[in-house]
């Protein structure tokens, strides 16, 4: 149990300490730097503390992956009930909301605080910004700056911001972000959203799921989810489109006018009518425009110059997340800011790694060998929760070829299995493993269709695990699961190989 007293002080650890050092301070609480700080201190004495002018636990907690995914949720077991013989289901928009405002806690951090401070890590509220070595300034409420140092290390986890292009009137409209869209007061009726990837497509779903009777999707690429395998982007496409959805692919935004505009807060609609006129001369008529055309670094005002690097840039770091370019291994960075893998539980892993990373150095390794980042990110898995959902891990084929590896592929469809049947009897769904032929294990998996989520573990395990195929075989999936679809690969890898050999035998 965790006991305050009058002061805000909770057992051993304090809200805004009357201290100006501790061993470790972290710039930034979100997930990841709460994950770094707890890394640092749990197991090796030293003290941390956060340093953080909002909400303890940021973006993943409140604007992005908690409440998307709790909106997604309600989504996705309607349309689960509605394809399933003899359910039916139907959504209340306004119960949804609701229990998105309770997933979130309705943007108030202190439970995120009580975990802090439970865990013998202090927190001081205000900006920080470094101000030279191990130093950190940070700017407070009340106007006044308190200077804080640290004996060890610094870690940089201030995240990423939406970008919103540069396209003629666009800003002036005061669209949406994911923070608007993700805490939304209500569900607008008509909706243009800007941008092709993740982001886009997840919004287009629940929006659209929840009952906005126009979506339409701009994409400046030929297909969305550019960057993955391009059959993901096909079929999810294709789940959109039969939702309703309107696909403007290959086109990019010339010109969006909103007369009337209201600064009415995050998550309401911002105006009036917006008449979006796209580059073929289209136009587009809507009740509010969603940005969701990527992130840049919140990297600009955390006074970098202080110690010899360029603001507004991610920060490049090595594989103990040690910001390149400054000496003596005392900062790091984490997350978003450092430009690795833009997905939350990425940066927690890299928090971890810097956590362990730092306690080591101050109190001497006792294994030898410092903890690496390097292996994490080989996997890097990633679930995009459209319908269907998109399931990633590694590289695809593309990537792989590139790296120079001597590549083999091997593909299967999902909705000729059993345990996808079961699901839905109009399941959509592909699968895809990239096989690095020198040393015949999986470096890449793209599977997509729905409930394949779990199924991004096992291939994550595989691919950082390096298990080699011979292996695979006699790893057996339980039947009638989606998790037949690495037996239905590998008998389909096994028939391509004897294919392949069948003109050398004669």
């Amino acid at each position: 149990m965790i006991i305050r007293d009058g002061s805000g002080e909770f057992m051993g650890a304090t809200i805004d300490p009357d201290r100006s050092e501790w061993d470790v301070i972290v710039l930034g609480g979100a997930a990841a730097g709460e994950n770094a700080a707890q890394y640092a201190s749990q197991f090796s004495g030293l003290s941390s503390v956060i340093v953080e002018s909002h909400l303890l636990g940021g973006e993943c907690s409140y604007w992005a992956c908690v409440p998307s995914k709790t909106l997604l949720r309600s989504v996705e077991a309607a349309d689960a009930a509605n394809h399933t013989p003899g359910v039916s289901a139907r959504l209340d928009p306004g119960q949804v909301l609701t229990r998105r405002d309770e997933v979130i806690y309705n943007l108030d951090d202190t439970s995120q605080v009580q975990w802090a401070l439970g865990a013998d890590i202090d927190l001081v509220r205000g900006y920080g910004r470094l101000s030279g070595e191990r130093t950190v300034s940070v700017s407070r409420p009340d106007g006044s700056t308190r200077v804080l140092r640290a004996r060890h290390a610094v870690v940089i986890d201030t995240g990423s911001t939406a970008a919103v292009p540069d396209v003629p009137g666009l800003r002036a409209a005061m669209p949406w972000t994911s923070r608007d869209v993700t805490t939304m007061r209500e569900v607008p009726r008509r909706v243009v959203i800007l941008g092709g990837g993740a982001v886009a497509c997840e919004a287009a779903t629940w929006l659209r799921g929840l009952g906005a009777a126009e979506v339409s999707i701009v994409h400046r690429g030929e297909r969305l989810l550019s960057q993955y395998e391009p059959f993901a982007g096909t079929l999810v496409g294709q789940g959109l489109q039969d939702r309703g959805v309107h696909l403007f692919l290959e086109r990019t935004m010339a010109d969006v006018r909103r007369p009337h505009v209201s600064q009415t807060g995050q998550g309401s609609i911002h105006g009036g009518e917006v008449r979006v006129t796209l580059d073929d001369g289209s136009v587009v008529t809507a009740d509010e425009v969603v940005v969701a055309a990527g992130r840049v670094p919140n990297s600009g005002d955390i006074g970098l110059d202080s110690v010899g690097l360029t603001p507004g840039r991610y920060l490049d770091v090595d594989d103990h997340q040690n910001v390149r370019g400054v000496k003596g291994d005392w900062l790091y960075a984490i997350g978003d800011v450092c430009g690795r893998a833009l997905l939350t539980h990425m940066g927690k892993y890299q928090a971890r790694i810097a956590g362990e990373v730092i306690a080591e150095r101050a109190i001497g390794s006792r294994r030898g060998v410092l903890p690496s980042a390097t292996d994490g990110h080989v996997g890097s898995p990633q679930v995009i929760f459209t319908s269907p959902e998109v399931g990633t891990a590694g590289l695809t084929e593309q990537q792989a070829r590139e790296s120079g590896r001597d590549v083999e592929v091997v593909e299967h469809d999902m909705a000729a299995l059993v345990g996808t049947y079961l699901m839905r009897t109009d399941y959509r769904g592909w699968a895809k493993l990239v096989i690095d032929r020198q040393y015949d294990v999986v470096v890449g998996a793209t599977f997509v269709g729905t409930g394949i989520s779990d199924l991004v573990h096992s291939a994550t395990t595989a691919i950082v695990g390096q298990i080699p195929v011979s292996t695979l075989w006699h790893v057996v999936p339980s039947y009638p699961t989606p998790s037949e679809i690495w037996l239905r690969l590998l008998e389909t890898l096994r028939s391509q190989r004897r294919a392949a050999e069948e003109p050398n035998r004669l």
